[in-house]
């Protein structure tokens, strides 16, 4: 007798939909916490559709699906007031709102505000309220081990996030990937057809960005090196001039749609961006550090380009160092974040990117508590000897080493990279690693597609 159909793996699949209107099976099963069958998903969603919940349209292949109340297929803009419409957005975040919608020739143009900066003081300024730190901190904190290394949570959902952060922050450029066209270009390097190469490239920088904060957990900072590396990253192959990538700005920009004028000054602008590092390093709690980046350092426009993107990823710089909820950024309305954003630089006011802020938040840590959950707990073996066995695995594949040298290649690694007493152990993990390696999870080792297909041969040949 077939398992009954809980009400909550209903109810979740309806409220995917409900939050993008004219959604295809395929990607609602991307938006799940927890991978299911695409035959039990079929039977869910049929299930919905004769109880009224969703609204098929399309034959087989081309089925979208909607809510009822969505009414005709969602044009873009009209699913993007569906998601602007699921965001609480106070009094204030309104007024904020109103105000930066008017034509830009009925707002006042405006310079850097240096004192908006100089005003802040660690400890006793605060963006975030009390109570909203200590939601913040109650769903963010669920899964936190202080006794674990740095970056332990994001490792965990490392698979997940790097998708998903990558494809919603690029999307809030106006970058036209989807997801699943993300998750080729991420996992198999697939780039989607019709898409201008601009496009891949940014979604890439996101993923090595992303990696990199993540591998480099214990080390990152709000300082120099950090930032600037993280902008490296995220800039790489996209400026007119390939230097800029990584370094301060020296020269002046404008921001299309806005009556602000950032600075002009390198000089001021490099003292403006120690200031802003050291006060955000001075910053004791994690979610107001986070969300102070998200302010200044785009209000600041250090770089000659880029500057929101980087001020996204250093967002989750607390969270990957205290094994934190990361945010990704998933369902954030673009329009409702450049108005956020403009609210910033024209007023100096963040209650409307606040309002974003927090919810956002809210939605990340409730996405990746599913996911951690759905995972259970990691192997502690694994997780202690992840990047050995990362780097052997790489090794023995792009080594194009066949199954009879590979017991012998990974033994001699593991005597020279592992503890004595876990050599043995290290040994029977990479191999079976090696043995249930294929196009589906590959990527994870930072492999290549051509090194893997090349591996595969020798691999086979020895079978």
């Amino acid at each position: 007798m077939p398992r009954p159909i809980l009400k909550e793996e209903l109810d979740e699949i309806e409220g995917v939909v409900r939050t993008r209107p004219g959604v295809s099976s395929a990607e609602i099963a991307e938006a799940l916490a927890e991978r299911i069958p695409q035959r039990t998903l079929q039977y869910r969603l049929k299930r919905l559709v004769d109880d009224g919940r969703l609204v098929r349209q399309g034959g087989d292949k081309a089925a979208r699906y909607r809510t009822p109340e969505a009414g005709a297929p969602a044009a873009p803009e009209v699913a993007a007031a569906a998601a602007e419409a699921a965001v609480t957005v106070s009094r204030e975040g309104e007024e904020i709102r109103a105000n930066v919608r008017r034509p830009v020739g009925a707002r006042t143009p405006v310079g850097y505000n240096r004192n908006f900066l100089d005003s802040y003081r660690p400890g006793e300024t605060f963006y975030l309220t009390a109570d909203e730190r200590a939601r913040l901190a109650e769903i963010g904190t669920r899964h936190a081990r202080a006794d674990q290394p740095a970056g332990t949570y994001a490792r965990q959902i490392l698979n997940r996030l790097l998708i998903e952060l990558s494809w919603n922050s690029s999307r809030l450029e106006g970058n036209t990937y989807s997801l699943l066209d993300t998750k080729r270009l991420i996992e198999f390097g697939q780039q989607a057809e019709g898409r201008d190469a601009l496009e891949a490239q940014m979604i890439l920088n996101h993923k090595d960005a992303i990696e990199f904060l993540v591998g480099s957990a214990a080390d990152i900072r709000f300082n120099r090196y950090t930032i600037l590396n993280l902008h490296g990253i995220l800039a790489n192959n996209l400026l007119a001039d390939a230097g800029a990538a990584g370094r301060l700005r020296h020269i002046g920009v404008g921001i299309d749609g806005s009556v602000f004028h950032p600075l002009e000054t390198p000089q001021l602008i490099e003292e403006c961006f120690d200031q802003l590092l050291a006060t955000a390093a001075a910053i004791a709690d994690p979610f107001e550090q986070s969300f102070f980046v998200m302010v200044q350092l785009p209000y600041l426009q250090p770089f000659d380009d880029v500057n929101k993107r980087v001020s996204r990823m250093a967002a989750n710089i607390p969270f990957i160092r205290g094994n934190l909820s990361p945010l990704a950024f998933m369902d954030v309305p673009q329009d409702l974040y450049a108005h956020a954003m403009l609210g910033v630089y024209e007023l100096n006011r963040i209650e409307l990117l606040r309002d974003l802020f927090i919810w956002a938040y809210e939605r990340s840590a409730a996405r990746y508590a599913a996911v951690r959950q759905s995972l259970g707990e990691p192997d502690p073996f694994k997780l202690k000897y992840r990047d050995a066995l990362r780097a052997a695995v790489a090794e023995v594949v792009r080594g194009r080493i066949d199954r009879k040298k590979a017991v012998a290649h990974v033994t001699a690694w593991a005597a020279e990279h592992v503890e004595e007493g876990d050599r043995e152990k290290f040994r029977e993990i990479a191999e079976s690693e090696l043995l249930g390696l294929h196009e589906g999870n590959f990527a994870r080792y930072a492999i290549r597609p051509a090194e893997f297909t090349a591996w595969r041969e020798a691999w086979s040949a020895q079978a």
